[in-house]
C-alpha cells in the first residue's frame, strides 16, 4: 500500500500538543478529522516529532498509508476543512516502510525572546524583559556542545531507553527584535530544549556561573534545571531526512 509523508505547520496555543491525546485536543486529531472528512475513511498518522502544549512548529510531519494515488492540488482543498492555525504544506510519496519519525535524521528547534513590550509577539515569544550577559549566555551554549547525556534536561515520566543526544548546533543569535536560541540534534528529550533555555537564562542572569551549569548538565538530576519558560517561545523549525522522502517511483 502507498506511503505518504505529510509536511504540517501549527500555531500551538489552542492545542494540548502534537500527538492525539485522550480528553484534550491536539494537532493530530485535527489533523486525522480534516483527512477523514476528505477522503471519507479513517487514515491512521503516525508523527515525526512530537511538541508540547502550546509549542509551533514551522515543519512537522506524519505519515499514512492510502491505497489510492493522491493528487498534491488536493492539499488545498483539505486545508480548508483545517482550522486556520493548522496547515498541510505538501505531501509526497515515499519508499516502502519510509517512517517520518525513525528516518529522520535530525531536529531543529528555536526558542524566541523578546525583551521590549510587543503585542504582536505576546504569543510566539517569551517577553523577558531582565538584563542578560549575552557572552555568558553564548558561553553555555557553547558548553552544551560538549555533552551527549542530558537526563538533567529532561522531564520526568518519560519512556525513553536513552537520554543520549547528539547535539550538532547550539548558539544564540539575534532574529529582528527576538533573542533567539538554536539547537539542532538527531533527537530531543521531553522539555529538554525548554530546560536548556531557562538554565541558560539564569546563567545570563548572573544567578548561575558557568561551572554551575556545567555541574547540571553533568549531575543526571533534573532537579536543578529551570524548566519555567513557557512552551509558546518554541518553535520546531526543520525536521530532516534520509532518502526516504524521495518519491517511491524513484
Amino acid at each position: 500500500m502507498p506511503r505518504y509523508f505529510l509536511e504540517v505547520a501549527y500555531k500551538g496555543t489552542k492545542y494540548s500538543g502534537f500527538q492525539i491525546q485522550d480528553n484534550a485536543n491536539s494537532v493530530q486529531a485535527e489533523v486525522e478529522k480534516a483527512l477523514e472528512v476528505f477522503f471519507r475513511q479513517k487514515l491512521s498518522l503516525t508523527g515525526s516529532s512530537r511538541t508540547d502544549a502550546g509549542v509551533h512548529a514551522l515543519q512537522n510531519y506524519f505519515h499514512f498509508d492510502l491505497e489510492h494515488v493522491i493528487d498534491p492540488r488536493k492539499l488545498y482543498n483539505i486545508n480548508a476543512i483545517l482550522p486556520r492555525d493548522i496547515v498541510l504544506k505538501s505531501i509526497s510519496p515515499v519508499r516502502d516502510g519510509a517512517h517520518c519519525r525513525f528516518d529522520a535524521i535530525g531536529r531543529e528547534y528555536r526558542y524566541y525572546i523578546y525583551r521590549k513590550k510587543d503585542p504582536f509577539l505576546d504569543d510566539r515569544a517569551y517577553f523577558f524583559p531582565y538584563k542578560l550577559d549575552k557572552t555568558q549566555l553564548e558561553a553555555a551554549a557553547g558548553l552544551v556542545l560538549r555533552h551527549t547525556d542530558f537526563t538533567s534536561f529532561s522531564k520526568r515520566n518519560t519512556q525513553v531507553k536513552t537520554f543520549v543526544c547528539n547535539i550538532r548546533e547550539s548558539r544564540w543569535l539575534m532574529e529582528n527584535d527576538c533573542l533567539v536560541y538554536q539547537v539542532e540534534a538527531n533527537r530531543f528529550l521531553r522539555g529538554m530544549v525548554r530546560g536548556l533555555v531557562g538554565t541558560m537564562l539564569q546563567v545570563g542572569r548572573g544567578r548561575l556561573t558557568l561551572s554551575q551549569f556545567e555541574e547540571i548538565l553533568c549531575s543526571r538530576d533534573n532537579r536543578q534545571a529551570d524548566f519555567s519558560v513557557p512552551g509558546h517561545g518554541l518553535f520546531l523549525f526543520r525536521v530532516s531526512f534520509t532518502d526516504s522522502l524521495l518519491p517511491a517511483s524513484e
